[in-house]
């Protein structure tokens, strides 16, 4: 899903998610992946209840204005949401993903009119990504 650079990633999440395929050895690929890894700016309600009806483990951190908050609220605000630090670590091979990304001077400023010029440009860095290993 293709948002404009000004926008933000979690409204897209969703959208995201319902064309999210994992593919299996044998069989049709599954829509439900075992756990999402994302970081804090996916820490909203909303996203965490999506996640929760569709039986998906959320690894996402607390923001500190998220933790203030709950405490403040001291038993009102409830606990805090289950985090697995070992899990959240596998998020690091993503991350420099999209830094050799952005070494792309076009897809670190977004300077492309059209989203399909952009597209083009992201398939075009991951093939000389992908070629230079």
């Amino acid at each position: 899903v293709l948002t404009p650079g000004q926008a933000g990633d979690a409204p897209a999440f969703e959208q995201v998610m319902a064309r999210l395929r994992v593919p299996r050895q044998i069989g049709r690929p599954r829509v439900t992946p075992d756990m999402v890894l994302a970081d804090k700016a996916y820490s909203s309600r909303a996203i965490r209840r999506h996640l929760r009806r569709r039986g998906i483990r959320a690894v996402i951190p607390q923001p500190a204005d998220q933790a203030a908050n709950r405490k403040r609220l001291g038993r009102l605000g409830g606990r805090p949401p289950a985090f697995d630090r070992e899990a959240y670590k596998q998020r690091n091979t993503v991350e420099r993903c999209i830094n050799k990304l952005k070494q792309w001077r076009g897809l670190a400023t977004r300077y492309d009119k059209t989203a399909t010029i952009y597209l083009a440009g992201l398939h075009l860095a991951a093939i000389f990504i992908w070629s230079a290993r």
